[in-house]
C-alpha cells in the first residue's frame, strides 16, 4: 500500500500496530484506541475505511471493543 494514499490517521494506526502489536501484525481494538486517543477521535470509522481498502481486517463491519485488528 502506497503510504501517500493514506491519511495521517491511517498512517498513525499502521505505525501503532507495527510498533506495539503482536509480532507487529495485530493488536486489540481497546489497546489501539488508547494509543490513538491523544492524537485523534473516530478510530472505529477510520478502521472501517481501512478495512474497505484491504489494509486491515477484523470481525464485523465496525470493530467491537474486544476485536483484534490485523494488518493485511
Amino acid at each position: 500500500m502506497d503510504s501517500q494514499n493514506l491519511s495521517k490517521e491511517e498512517q498513525f494506526i499502521l505505525q501503532a500496530i507495527q510498533e506495539h502489536g503482536q509480532s507487529g501484525k495485530s493488536m486489540g481494538y481497546k489497546e489501539l484506541q488508547n494509543i490513538c486517543a491523544d492524537e485523534f477521535e473516530g478510530v472505529r470509522l477510520i478502521l472501517k475505511k481501512m478495512k474497505a481498502k484491504k489494509i486491515v481486517d477484523f470481525e464485523g463491519m465496525i470493530p467491537g471493543f474486544a476485536a483484534i485488528i490485523t494488518l493485511l
